[in-house]
């Protein structure tokens, strides 16, 4: 008998304790079939155990909507059916979600409801996944970010309603997960001013939900955000934060990219050998991890290619162009198709470490096919400050012929991206 490791690592960190998960079902199950689940903690202990693999189909309900993933993501599996889903489980999730959507459509229609609950945290996490997808889609803007401190604030507002403790904590979480994408939008968009107040709230926020997962998340932003504004003393110290947060201490997929953050720092801080002794513990972090396990959304991103992307970087500031250039097309290679912006990110740094050994012809061709690969997409301020400084280096090291010609060609997509 396994145990359910996905399951395990998703309780341990989300912070759930087999009492509070089982109470929380119950009132999930309660609010969709009218009638409390009878879950206890010794049967959320037989699923950590692998004991009980695939619950039935109210208290799978019930989970999916807590945890915002399947009940495969979690590990649970029918070893019963190899067949897809029953009707009965098509039946019973349509009336578990027509519950749980009638919930939040009467919130909406008639203002804040007497009691606050599971319904109302599904519905910020589905419009938290929506201003993702708009991320994903056009970067950061002024428009996500309006968007996101209202999430915040609703979610914020929320918690006074008389929820739950638990409740309470998920919805001091969601604040600050809202707050946070407000700061990557910024960060994103290249407008840095603002960006550390809502990071500080979000930090606020998180301690009140006493929510490792989102601590770390916040530490990460800033390490970005500082490295952005040239303060790199920060970016490092930010990082160094981060590697103490308990999700980064028990999980090596979260070390390793604050090991990466660090390295960063430190290369643009001119400490090679602090910056190469990072990057190492980032890969061996990163060696530990089973990639095919769920992992929080925030951080999805993460893994072999924005490790390489991240390699070429630090590579590239201490001098190692070859080097960088290697690692570029190592992430490239492995990156995947959806992840347009990282590849565009990716491909102008490429374009860098190519022009730092001299090659400014494939240099050139390199920077163009950024345009490419956005082609029809906005290009975000972080990807334009990139090309800004390929410009300001193209002119400076490549002749003068070359450099006037891929600046006139890309100026009408540049200004208008």
């Amino acid at each position: 008998m396994a145990r359910n490791e996905a399951f395990i690592v998703w309780m341990d960190t989300e912070g759930w304790t087999a009492p509070d998960l089982a109470t929380e079902l119950n009132t999930a199950i309660g609010q969709s079939t009218g009638k409390p689940g009878t879950l206890s903690d010794v049967t959320v202990r037989k699923w950590r155990s692998g004991e009980t693999t695939w619950p039935r189909i109210a208290v799978r309900l019930a989970l999916e909507a807590i945890s915002g993933r399947s009940a495969q993501d979690l590990g649970f599996a029918d070893r019963r059916r190899k067949t897809s889903t029953p009707p009965e489980d098509s039946m019973l999730r349509r009336s578990f979600l027509n519950s749980t959507v009638g919930a939040s459509a009467s919130f909406v229609l008639a203002g804040p409801a007497p009691s606050v609950g599971t319904s109302d945290v599904l519905r910020l996490r589905a419009q938290l996944d929506s201003l993702r997808t708009l991320d994903d889609h056009r970067g950061g803007h002024a428009t996500l970010e309006q968007a996101a401190l209202a999430g915040a604030h609703e979610a914020a507002r929320l918690q006074e309603k008389g929820a739950s403790a638990r409740t309470r904590e998920r919805l001091f979480s969601l604040a600050a997960a809202f707050t946070a994408a407000a700061t990557w939008s910024l960060i994103d968009a290249g407008r840095l001013d603002g960006a550390g107040h809502h990071l500080d709230r979000s930090l606020t926020l998180a301690g009140l939900a006493q929510d490792p997962e989102m601590v770390m998340q916040v530490w990460n932003l800033r390490a970005m955000l500082a490295r952005q504004r040239g303060d790199y003393s920060e970016a490092v110290a930010s990082a160094q934060a981060a590697l103490t947060t308990a999700i980064a201490r028990r999980s090596p997929l979260h070390a390793s990219l604050a090991h990466a953050r660090a390295a960063v720092g430190l290369a643009h801080g001119r400490d090679r050998r602090s910056a190469l002794n990072c990057l190492g513990r980032a890969q061996e972090s990163l060696a530990k991890v089973d990639l095919a396990q769920p992992r929080a959304a925030w951080i999805a991103f993460y893994g072999p290619a924005e490790l390489y992307s991240l390699t070429a970087i630090v590579r590239d500031i201490v001098g190692d162009a070859a080097e960088a250039e290697a690692a570029s097309h190592r992430a490239l290679a492995v990156l995947p198709e959806t992840y347009r912006r990282n590849r565009a990110y990716t491909t102008a740094r490429l374009a860098l470490a190519q022009l730092h050994q001299g090659d400014a012809e494939q240099a050139c061709a390199s920077g163009g096919q950024v345009f490419t690969i956005m082609a029809g997409t906005p290009l975000p301020g972080r990807m334009r400050r990139v090309l800004g400084d390929f410009q300001r280096e193209l002119l400076s090291r490549a002749p003068h012929p070359m450099a006037v010609e891929w600046t006139d060609r890309y100026r009408t997509e540049w200004t208008s991206a």
